[in-house]
């Protein structure tokens, strides 16, 4: 956390947000600054996806310990599968609330991540057995892929895909 003074206009930041046992996140643009109040635009994400495959077992201690402790590195893998989201337009309090300067990039990565729905068409792959059905989840995504403009969010998506082997 980042006590008052240290924020300005402009910087970009990550938070969370407490929803029952676990955790939404937050990313967005600072819009004001006083004292250790920053107004905050950007958008809340609810990873619903990863709390349903948590809630019924099918994830394992480290699925669990992102929704209870996401930070920018490991909420990628809440990502993957399906998210809600919606507009933020708050106020946090760096006193009290975790909230963490990003790198404008990573701030882009996140937010394009979600606007463009990649974490729909990623748990589509990973829902749907071989077969065409699959086949077609996959070109869709390909599809989608080509037609990003942001380089580094076409890069990091062509990253996870590898990963999560899912590309062919």
């Amino acid at each position: 956390m980042f006590g008052k003074g240290n924020w300005k206009e402009g910087d970009c930041v990550f938070s969370t947000k407490s929803d029952g046992e676990y955790k939404n996140i937050i990313v967005g643009v600072v819009t004001g600054v006083e004292d250790s109040k920053i107004g905050v635009n950007g958008i809340i994400i609810n990873p619903v996806g990863l709390k349903n495959k948590v809630e019924q077992k099918k994830a394992g201690p480290k699925s669990e310990e992102i929704l209870k402790n996401p930070n920018p590195t490991n909420c990628i893998l809440a990502l993957i599968y399906r998210v809600e989201h919606e507009n933020f337009t708050g106020v946090l309090d760096t006193n009290s609330d975790p909230v963490i300067k990003i790198h404008k990039n990573i701030n882009a990565i996140i937010d394009g991540w979600v606007r463009e729905s990649l974490p729909e068409l990623i748990n589509n792959i990973l829902s749907l057995s071989e077969g065409p059905e699959k086949e077609q989840a996959k070109r869709v995504l390909k599809q989608r892929m080509d037609t990003l403009y942001d380089k580094d969010l076409k890069k990091y998506l062509y990253s996870i895909s590898r990963t999560l082997k899912i590309l062919n």
